[in-house]
């Protein structure tokens, strides 16, 4: 594989569900120059989950800690960066299942200029073992 997998922390809180607070939690963090190596945000019953994996996890925490906010982490998840081609995703994903592996989730794109990108997230109980698996610095 081309790819670079790499071991993060990632922290979640619930907002409620409705236009602007994704805008204003990542408001929070701009201010407060926190760079994300990723974010996710989606629904979660009548309330919305946002899950941030940021550059520097020390950084993040003194933020939203002077924002107020209930956050719930660290967790760790996979972030995956590589050179674009057909079955890039699939590919990893086929290794993991080979292994027994459940993917919990995963949000990935193409960045443009030939790469792309992911966030990975699998059964806390096979993050060693998919780690070892995929190559995780």
């Amino acid at each position: 594989m081309a790819e670079m997998v790499k071991r993060v922390d990632y922290f979640y809180i619930q907002v409620p569900d409705k236009p602007g607070e994704g805008a204003r939690a990542l408001s929070v963090l701009q201010e407060a120059g926190v760079n994300l190596l990723a974010f996710s945000g989606f629904p979660e019953g009548r309330r919305a989950q946002l899950d941030f994996v940021p550059e520097d996890p020390a950084a993040f925490k003194q933020a939203a800690k002077a924002a107020g906010w209930k956050v719930t982490g660290p967790k760790r998840a996979f972030l995956v960066q590589g050179e674009d081609r057909v079955g890039a995703i699939a590919d990893i994903v086929h290794k993991l299942s080979e292994a027994g592996v459940n993917i919990v989730a995963i949000d990935a794109v193409c960045a443009g200029g030939s790469r792309f990108g992911a966030i990975l997230w699998v059964d806390p109980r096979a993050f060693v073992r998919a780690g070892k698996l995929l190559g995780a610095q």
